[in-house]
């Protein structure tokens, strides 16, 4: 049985919605202890960790479910402190902050920065001092709580988001609800919009394009807290800032708390019908693109690893005895904007059902993959083409299949 040519519309679709540069959502690690081996010379993990008291990593930084927002099923939680130690470089500031660590191009084009956060009753902000929070070192964007220094009055309860130096929004930080944020950055255009929702909620545009000096070296965006000391360099105590959701992408902003399934590919992966038996392969006529890959098998239960993860490999799922399996691979490349996509031709066996997936995508990112080998006869369809031109920015996939009797 084959599926119709709408599926693999739908399939091809998914692949196209927004491509993540750089996955920041720490879902392969269980505590902050990996970054006790991060340093310059061995540059572990997806973030740079150098802006932190003298005290141990849990200090300053731990990672787990409970720091995350409850709506967000692709991410872990990431709480950061900041206490009486945490000075850095001789500065009377009190900071904790991690800084993506990439070469993607997060700092070109249009890109959109992913991060909710929230505080509890439990080690709360102070209002009385100013605090930057998920800044660039320009700081053309980032949120700030509590009395901006040099203003008139004792506390300030507003969170805040500043672009070009400005408050352009603002709501009272109250415990236990998280914000969810997207900085909307276009660098060649030099504006940053502002998208938030709290809870569960889709992100919405709350403030449209500011003009900003946008600008950064892709690697001076800080998550974290940076807090201002006044009064001498008095302090309030421990403060726990609690965030989740941390990516950056390009192309179509994603919209839902819970972001993408850990990549482009591993959405177009979730699509995949079991028993699809038709192979479509799309290709630039004048564009081809350079690739790094990634493979994944696909379960029921399957779970995203982040850029930066070290390759390996398992048993993929196995099939009753007595039922053949369809075996699909799907090579997905990002590509410069592509003007015509064709059709070739179509394989499939008489009579399949699929029981293992597998898929290659640009990402950097790996999960573990299974190898097999096999054959089994084959006949061949032709099929109608599913665009002959697709919009500026989309990718082009590659897709086969390879049946192996189980």
């Amino acid at each position: 049985m084959f599926t119709s040519t709408s599926a693999l519309v739908a399939l091809v679709g998914s692949v196209s919605a927004g491509n993540v540069l750089w996955d920041g959502r720490l879902n392969e690690y269980s505590s902050s202890a990996f970054l006790d081996d991060w340093s310059w010379s061995n540059a572990v993990g997806p973030y740079q960790y150098y802006i932190h008291g003298d005290g141990p990593t849990s200090d300053y930084v731990n990672v787990g479910s409970d720091y995350k927002n409850p709506a967000d099923n692709n991410s872990n939680g990431i709480q950061v402190t900041i206490d009486d130690t945490a000075t850095w470089n001789g500065d009377s500031m009190l900071r904790t902050e991690l800084i993506p660590q990439t070469d993607a191009a997060i700092n070109k084009g249009k890109v959109f920065y992913h991060f909710s956060m929230q505080h509890t009753g439990t080690n709360p902000p102070s209002a009385s001092q100013e605090h930057q929070v998920c800044f660039f070192e320009s700081h053309f964007t980032e949120m700030k709580y509590g009395l901006i220094s040099g203003a008139q009055g004792t506390v300030d309860k507003q969170l805040r988001w500043y672009a070009s130096g400005e408050s352009q929004w603002d709501v009272t930080f109250e415990a236990g609800v998280w914000h969810n944020i997207a900085y909307g950055i276009d660098f060649d255009a030099g504006t940053v919009a502002f998208y938030h929702s709290t809870g569960a909620d889709d992100l919405e545009l709350t403030v449209e394009d500011v003009s900003v000096d946008a600008s950064s070296n892709g690697a001076d965006w800080h998550l974290g807290v940076l807090r201002l000391q006044s009064g001498g360099g008095s302090s309030d105590g421990a403060e726990d800032w609690n965030f989740s959701g941390v990516y950056i992408e390009s192309g179509d902003l994603t919209k839902s708390v819970s972001g993408p399934g850990g990549s482009s590919g591993s959405k177009a992966a979730a699509s995949a019908q079991s028993g699809v038996s038709s192979t479509t392969q799309m290709k630039s006529s004048s564009t081809t693109a350079a690739q790094t890959t990634f493979q994944t098998q696909v379960k029921p239960s399957s779970s995203s690893v982040p850029a930066g993860s070290v390759p390996s490999s398992s048993d993929a799922v196995q099939p009753a005895a007595s039922s053949p399996t369809a075996a699909t691979s799907i090579s997905i490349s990002s590509v410069a904007p592509v003007s015509q996509m064709s059709s070739e031709a179509v394989s499939a066996p008489a009579t399949s059902s699929a029981a293992a997936t597998t898929v290659a995508s640009s990402s950097s990112r790996t999960e573990s993959s299974s190898q097999r080998s096999s054959s089994m006869p084959t006949q061949t369809m032709s099929t109608p083409p599913l665009s002959t031109s697709t919009p500026a920015g989309e990718q082009q996939c590659e897709i086969k299949y390879v049946y192996v009797d189980a």
